[in-house]
């Protein structure tokens, strides 16, 4: 458990390296995650747009471990919002006896999930500095998934 807990706290630089981007590497990186949010489907096989925000960062800031994990944090910080955006919205809309309460079991559920499954991610890699780039991938990839899961929940309604 102690490992796991380890593995998850070293995803969390990511997002506070993201912070330290200079503001060409983050230039329109907003713009492009919500651009991407627009069409994206997880449920699609073969290559999406997600990440793509990312490289764009990446290509400008240096291709170093920090950099990469950096400019993954920033877009993940979109992703978050989105994702922030799209629960506040479906919790809003569930006015049914209870429903507002299993969304919100759902989504500490998902998160305690993510959590683990991302510190499963790192925890493979051992100490190596990829571990770091997986971790942050990992979090994004499944963030931007479960934005476009709440996003698309409105349609079920």
């Amino acid at each position: 458990m102690r490992s796991m807990l380890a593995a998850v706290l070293a995803l969390t630089p990511a997002l506070a390296a993201a912070q330290d981007l200079p503001p060409s590497a983050t230039e329109g990186l907003e713009e492009t995650v919500r651009a991407c949010f627009a069409d994206y489907n997880p449920y699609a096989g073969g290559p999406s747009c997600l990440g793509q925000a990312a490289q764009g960062c990446t290509a400008a800031a240096g291709d170093t471990t920090v950099a990469i994990v950096a400019c993954i944090g920033a877009e993940t910080l979109v992703w978050d919002d989105l994702l922030n955006t799209e629960y506040k919205a479906r919790r809003a809309e569930l006015t049914a006896p209870g429903l507002s309460d299993k969304l919100l079991a759902a989504q500490r559920a998902w998160i305690a999930y993510r959590d683990a499954e991302c510190g499963l991610e790192v925890a493979r890699w051992g100490d190596a500095s990829a571990s770091r780039i997986v971790g942050a991938n990992c979090m994004m990839e499944m963030t931007a998934a479960r934005a476009a899961q709440l996003r698309d929940k409105k349609a079920q309604e």
